[in-house]
């Protein structure tokens, strides 16, 4: 048995690389995802192989991540449940990809992850294997009751490694989980897990990473312009750059001014409320400027389909529905609005917020003269107005007259004078 596993160097992931091995008698090999997490990634084919696994790999995915997940994603204004960026969501079926891809050249029988068994990572782990490569098995330690009874908690976790002399950093001093990537970090369980838990205070500024307290942040506004072609942002600044730069560099830009941190309470694909922070500073920004634009050059009906169709492409991703028939025809459509969102959009950056400034295209659809108060001739005649209302009054006054129309009484005091 050649059983590949999706590996972090983290305690969970480590612990079940020797697990794996003692358990199955198999030849572990250990593979990590390089989506942007920049220092996390130091020493862990040193560590895979002392802990246990015959070969490491470490796959450079960022600039993939960032054109082919981030930018088709960013397309569509994607925020899962109105606030979240969908960071790690948006990961993982490129990890499974890369997963998959590592199996099939080494020749493995399985795949193996660390997701636990109450989280969303699970199904989108599995989800994209089974897209991808139904052919393969699939061990999940957290679902298997004797890898639980083994490991009912963190300390046993510990004992285990000490047991085995795997090197691991776990402590109190860090009391949530974090992941990170080019587009987010995120911070759950432990502490995370108290929903009245303030993490925004000065005791707790040490827990961010990507960015500065809004309060600590300059007074002076910084100004970013963007650049736009058929949806995706191609330079910052004036300066072309390829997907992950611009990530990279509005990250560090959002992160000086404070921008682009959530704190919400989610609902899990597997049933229950999650409490989840994050720092999205440079997804934030494109998100802002390209909305800013698409108010330039998008036409009304498609916005609004787009809009109504947005929450229902997020569940998606979320749930990690990415390689399914019903994504791609969606993302066609969207890919297909956006075929005109090309121009710029000016942003400010001051204390937290995010502020469009302004807007210019080739192509907008914003006509000044048709929308000058000043008395500007243009092709629009106010008069075709009187049409427009007579007929869209037309159901309502119908409505009046058979039924009675809408109850407007008042409590209002209506006093003359």
């Amino acid at each position: 048995m050649k059983i590949v596993l999706a590996y972090s160097g983290g305690l969970d992931t480590s612990v079940i690389v020797a697990w794996l091995k003692e358990t199955y008698d198999a030849e572990i090999i250990t593979f990590a995802a390089d989506v942007g997490q920049e220092e996390e990634l130091d020493g862990l084919a040193e560590k895979a192989k002392r802990t246990g696994a015959s070969e490491h790999y470490t796959i450079d995915l960022v600039e993939e991540f960032a054109s082919d997940f981030i930018y088709p994603m960013m397309r569509a204004n994607t925020l899962y449940e109105g606030q979240y960026h969908l960071g790690t969501s948006i990961a993982r079926p490129l990890i499974a990809k890369a997963q998959v891809e590592l199996a099939r050249k080494v020749g493995a029988t399985h795949l193996s992850h660390g997701a636990t068994g109450k989280g969303n990572d699970q199904v989108r782990f599995e989800l994209s294997y089974a897209a991808m490569a139904p052919e393969l098995g699939v061990i999940t330690p957290w679902r298997m009751p004797e890898f639980r009874e083994k490991f009912p908690g963190r300390s046993e976790m510990i004992a285990y490694c000490e047991e085995k002399g795997i090197k691991i950093q776990a402590s109190a001093k860090k009391p949530y989980s974090m992941d990170r990537n080019l587009l987010h970090i995120s911070y759950e369980a432990g502490i995370v897990e108290d929903a009245w838990f303030n993490a925004h205070t000065p005791e707790n500024k040490d827990m961010f990473k990507l960015s500065v307290d809004p309060a600590d942040a300059p007074d002076t506004p910084e100004y970013v312009e963007l650049e736009f072609e058929r949806g995706d942002c191609v330079a910052v600044n004036g300066e072309r750059m390829s997907p992950a730069a611009v990530l990279r560099t509005l990250n560090r830009m959002g992160g000086r001014h404070g921008v682009g941190r959530v704190d919400m309470v989610e609902n899990r694909f597997v049933g229950m409320k999650s409490r989840g922070i994050y720092e999205t500073p440079g997804g934030s920004i494109l998100l802002a400027g390209h909305r800013a634009l698409e108010g330039l050059v998008l036409d009304r009906e498609v916005c609004h389909l787009r809009d109504m169709l947005m929450p229902r492409y997020a569940d998606m991703v979320y749930y990690g529905f990415w390689y399914a028939p019903e994504r791609e025809c969606l993302q066609a459509f969207i890919d297909k609005s956006q075929q005109d969102v090309t121009g710029t959009a000016r942003i400010k950056l001051i204390k937290g917020n995010i502020i469009s400034c302004g807007t210019k295209s080739p192509v907008s659809l914003y006509n000044p003269n048709w929308a000058s108060m000043e008395g500007v001739k243009s092709d629009y005649n106010p008069d075709d107005a009187t049409g427009l209302i007579h007929l869209n009054a037309l159901r309502l006054r119908a409505r009046y007259a058979m039924q009675g129309g809408p109850d407007i009484s008042s409590r209002s005091n209506i006093r003359k004078g």
